[in-house]
């Protein structure tokens, strides 16, 4: 019989936050609720010693070069067995012990999708704010993939999806195929729940914050395809107003 869901995390030298993504998997408990996947690339550094001194049970763990971040969840996507995926990468966590029970009781319902808000926390662990009140990003009552034509609306770490409808991520983009996935999953989802509470602690510096100017690009070039090139464009000059706005209004740097 297949769990519920299934967690895949993806690592790659990934010692120094490996260890906070591990526990908070272990706190969840109900271990019968989910499997539990990790998908390593070849790390050379103590990542794989980590997680196998770490005591918490996991159905599946390989560790091989690969083609980058979307391979990596391709190959964990390949692996899952259960109803739902959820992404939750190294130095990632859930919101509290009780969030995946929470999860877990709104799949009851037979949703196609569940997402929610995501608390962004710095390298030490801190919380700085709730993602919609920390970035222009407001998370809509009733999402759909419309939504998505200002931006990377929801981290993939809150978007929960059944695996019957989960395509594959596509490897053209390096930094925003998440964004890609996200829309196709949400382009093929028929019910869809927003869960109250935020389903993680998202931790802030990824990949496309240190390429930030790659990652627009691809980013562009997604929407464009969802969208059409004439409206990206457009609306690419209310990202730019909205976000230079949103900093004035806080004070802050914003990219």
């Amino acid at each position: 019989m297949s769990a519920p869901i299934s967690i895949v995390t993806i690592t790659f030298q990934a010692e120094a936050y490996i260890t906070r993504t591990l526990q908070s998997i272990l706190e969840q408990g109900h271990r019968d609720q989910f499997e539990y996947i990790i998908i390593d690339g070849n790390s050379q550094d103590s990542t794989q010693e980590m997680i196998q001194q770490s005591g918490l049970k996991i159905d599946y763990f390989i560790s091989e070069p690969d083609r980058g971040i979307y391979d990596a969840m391709n190959k964990g996507l390949e692996k899952a067995t259960g109803n739902y995926i959820l992404f939750m990468n190294a130095g990632d966590q859930f919101a509290s012990k009780d969030t995946l029970r929470t999860i877990v009781q709104l799949m009851e319902h037979d949703p196609d999708l569940i997402y929610s808000d995501a608390n962004l926390v710095d390298t030490n662990g801190q919380f700085i704010g709730k993602r919609s009140e920390a970035t222009p990003h407001k998370l809509p009552q009733k999402l759909t993939w419309h939504d998505f034509k200002y931006g990377m609306l929801i981290c993939h770490q809150a978007f929960i999806c059944k695996r019957s409808i989960a395509p594959f991520f596509s490897l053209e983009y390096q930094l925003s195929s998440d964004i890609d996935w996200e829309i196709r999953c949400l382009q093929a989802a028929h019910k869809i729940i927003q869960m109250p509470e935020p389903i993680c602690n998202y931790l802030m510096g990824g990949a496309s914050v240190k390429n930030l100017k790659k990652s627009w690009i691809e980013r562009f070039q997604v929407l464009s395809i969802h969208f059409g090139l004439i409206q990206t464009t457009l609306n690419h000059v209310i990202i730019i107003f909205r976000g230079i706005l949103f900093a004035y209004k806080k004070g802050e740097k914003y990219w």
